[in-house]
């Protein structure tokens, strides 16, 4: 059970609404966006609150690592336009800045049930820094009377925008977080078995919590990626390290071998639920892509239930299903670290502090 108010236990008609979306997508050099999928897993709130008679909707997100200073290339206005797309009978506004007259301004002019987008919160280094005076100025410049958390992949994070702002409005859930956190913790708490759980990436620090979670829980445990290359040892027969490895010309592990990749699509195909974290090989290029794409592909055409675990894996397999119809996941998650610390059993800010039902 999802023990937190969301947007269904508030009123919503009439307010002004300060969302917390994660639209930190990926960009290519002409600051095109090459993966859309946390701003379509957004859709779902806002439609509500529009459908609900929200007055305006204000949305505020990170794009990438501007270190607290300005940088064009991870403006959030390509997101903007993607949005318009696929929100075309929306008004959609976005301003350049998050607080101030600007913003204030740019609220003011928005016609009932419209929506503005504020540029990157992390263009100033306050939003790390979990500022309260950098919360209350955006509070304050939008003139929002409640807050809906719906960014699920920051909730790991105790920044101005997840945490401090919290403190300044009425704060709940949004229907994408909700989604996330109850698909998620139902693995952990009540999983049907045999369960799967297949970890792969590159720093060990990261995952073995996972996998301290997972072993009292699942039947196999299968490990790949660079963890995997880099000799990650167990005397647990529960679980299963890649075996071989594919090679470039200097002998560098990169992918894992067929042999290894048909035991973990056995153990796919043996499974009712399989958690999937972390790419199995050096992915981005395809000739290492070849475990990784199998696997997502056994996954895929799977009856169980299927959690992609968010990030690199996630963009990974979301291209895969716009290459080969059919396939289909319970949930790819919008989170990378915040899903792997859900699971791990880390305290989550940004969902913590939110208001209790």
């Amino acid at each position: 059970m999802f023990n937190k108010k969301t947007v269904r236990d508030v009123a919503i008609g009439g307010q002004v609404i300060l969302v917390r979306t994660d639209y930190n997508v990926p960009l290519d050099e002409g600051g095109v966006i090459t993966d859309d999928l946390r701003i379509r897993a957004s859709l779902p709130t806002i439609n509500y609150l529009l459908e609900h008679g929200a007055d305006k909707i204000i949305l505020m997100s990170h794009l990438g690592r501007p270190e607290g200073a300005r940088d064009p290339s991870m403006s959030m206005q390509p997101v903007a336009v993607r949005l318009q797309e696929l929100l075309p009978d929306a008004t959609i506004q976005f301003v350049d800045d998050v607080s101030g007259p600007e913003v204030e301004a740019a609220v003011a002019a928005l016609p009932t049930g419209g929506i503005l987008l504020l540029e990157n919160l992390r263009f100033s280094p306050d939003e790390e820094k979990n500022s309260e005076d950098y919360a209350n100025e955006i509070v304050s410049s939008t003139h929002a009377n409640l807050f809906v958390q719906d960014g699920f992949g920051v909730i790991h994070r105790a920044h101005a925008s997840t945490d401090a702002i919290t403190k300044l409005l009425p704060s709940v859930a949004g229907l994408l977080l909700e989604k996330e956190v109850l698909n998620l913790a139902s693995v952990v708490e009540r999983p049907e078995h045999p369960l799967l759980v297949i970890i792969g990436g590159a720093k060990v620090e990261e995952k073995q919590p996972m996998i301290d979670v997972f072993l009292p829980l699942a039947k196999q445990i299968a490990v790949g990626g660079k963890i995997a290359a880099d000799g990650y040892a167990t005397d647990n027969p529960q679980v299963y390290v890649a075996e071989d490895f594919i090679c470039d010309d200097t002998g560098a592990k990169l992918d894992i071998g067929p042999t290894s990749t048909e035991k973990i699509i056995e153990m796919v195909k043996n499974a009712k639920t399989i958690v999937w974290n972390g790419l199995l090989g050096k992915a981005e290029e395809e000739a290492y892509a070849l475990s990784s794409r199998a696997v997502a592909e056994a996954i895929g055409r799977s009856e169980a239930t299927t959690i992609i675990g968010g990030g690199d894996t996630a963009g990974f397999v979301e291209n895969l299903v716009k290459e080969i119809p059919g396939l289909h996941y319970t949930l790819i998650s919008t989170g990378g670290g915040a899903s792997l610390d859900l699971l791990s059993g880390k305290p989550l800010p940004g969902l913590d502090t939110l208001e209790d039902r």
